[in-house]
């Protein structure tokens, strides 16, 4: 067990198209949405789709990649890990989000 680790793989589509920012330290970060579908048969064998949305978070080379190739409904595979984070709002209340931060990107379906 001492080599589990925290490790999200995930295939779905983009939700949105990427955004892109360069920080003032010069570092580039993409953000994006990805939905990933699974499907089942409910109790009167009919076939039922839950879908769940992730945020997911690109720093790097894998961000320059997001910035050319990735557009809302693109099929992608990741690897990353899970982290969180808290922010205040404008309204000063606290958040908190958890996000997938992309280590490995893999571009899916045909070239369109």
């Amino acid at each position: 067990m001492s080599t589990l680790r925290n490790k999200v793989q995930l295939i779905g589509n983009v939700g949105q198209e990427p955004t892109i920012t360069v920080l003032e330290s010069g570092k580039k970060v993409a953000r994006l949405s990805l939905a990933t579908n699974e499907s089942y048969k409910d109790n009167k064998g009919e076939k039922q789709t839950n879908t769940d949305w992730h945020n997911l978070v690109a720093w790097g080379k894998t961000s320059d990649i997001i910035e050319t190739y990735v557009t809302k409904g693109k099929e992608i595979a990741i690897e990353g890990k899970l982290t969180s984070r808290s922010y205040e709002d404008k309204d000063g209340i606290k958040r908190y989000v958890t996000e997938v931060v992309v280590g490995e990107l893999l571009l899916l379906g045909s070239a369109e």
